[in-house]
């Protein structure tokens, strides 16, 4: 491992700081998938709110001149029940690879997660890039492959939008949910335990437009989906979580709220072209629900599990 690498903890993050992870991760997903980057502010903003129920870890590999070779930073959940669980998010410059550099960032994040008493760190690598085989050497189990689909907003089949549900109505919102419907929003987010793993996420850029379609039967809230329109004026949706309360599935509710999404932005976002998705490899309902609006495959990714042996734990 190259000696001259210096790994900085950073306990709050500085403007200059955010540009130049930024620049990292610009070039390592332009290089890698390739992807349309988030913007500097975007970036910011993400590194600096972690989001509801957990807090973050960030570092930088800095070069001896002061550039910065790669970035880590290390979610932790604080949510009952998940307070063992850990999110990776690691990207070394493509001018800087092989180097270690990622090895002496990845050392400096198990430790991390020893301190913090931590059992295992997850991380979502793209299928056959860099990341797969960096994870595969070094000692992480494949848990979850994922699909990922796009739809061509123009092409899309949205008759399903027409579909009879009595005893059901649609509700749409933008950002907040309203005070009327907060409480059956959150017994409706409970949905999302029994779904494949790694599904369920937090929206990580701020400044962007969250748009969310929800399904009511009388007060209760039956399922909702949420789309994400990033605030880089990209013509790309991102689809978050779609989720059915286990005692209405069976009934066509995805299908109908996706299909009413697709109008939603047809008619409200005109410069929105096509939204991503992705589910887990193994869930046959979703996808089922995709291709019927005609969704296509665009690519895979692979969610990845480090074990943490904690500290003062003999070796198995």
């Amino acid at each position: 491992m190259p000696s001259s690498i210096q790994i900085l903890p950073l306990s709050w993050v500085s403007a200059e700081q955010a540009l130049s992870w930024h620049a990292v991760l610009a070039a390592s997903l332009e290089h890698d998938l390739p992807d349309r980057p988030p913007t500097p502010k975007q970036v910011h903003a993400r590194l600096t709110t972690a989001g509801p129920d957990s807090r973050r870890l960030l570092w930088l590999a800095a070069e001896p001149d002061g550039s910065v070779a790669g970035v880590a930073g290390l979610r932790l959940f604080t949510r009952p029940g998940q307070e063992h669980v850990t999110e990776l998010e690691l990207h070394v410059h493509p001018e800087r690879r092989r180097r270690g550099v990622g090895s002496q960032l990845l050392a400096q994040v198990v430790f991390a997660a020893q301190v913090e008493d931590r059992r295992s760190v997850l991380t979502r690598v793209a299928d056959a890039g860099p990341g797969d085989a960096f994870c595969t050497a070094r000692g992480f189990r494949r848990v979850l492959t994922s699909l990922h689909l796009l739809l061509n907003l123009s092409a899309a089949d949205d008759s399903a939008a027409d579909t009879s549900h009595p005893g059901y109505e649609l509700a749409s919102w933008t950002g907040t949910v309203p005070d009327g419907l907060a409480g059956s929003f959150a017994a409706a987010k409970t949905a999302m335990h029994d779904m494949p793993a790694g599904k369920q996420r937090v929206p990580a850029d701020r400044g962007d437009s969250l748009l969310v379609v929800a399904v009511l039967y009388g007060k209760a809230m039956a399922g909702y989906t949420e789309i994400v329109i990033r605030a880089d004026g990209g013509k790309r949706a991102l689809q978050h979580d779609t989720a059915v309360v286990p005692e209405h599935r069976g009934r066509g509710l995805g299908l109908w709220m996706k299909a009413a999404m697709v109008r939603r932005l047809r008619a409200d976002h005109p410069d929105i072209a096509e939204i991503e998705t992705d589910h887990a490899e193994d869930d046959v309902r979703m996808l089922a629900v995709n291709r019927r609006l005609g969704f296509r495959p665009h690519r895979r990714s692979h969610q990845y599990r480090l074990g943490v042996q904690q500290v003062g734990t003999p070796a198995s």
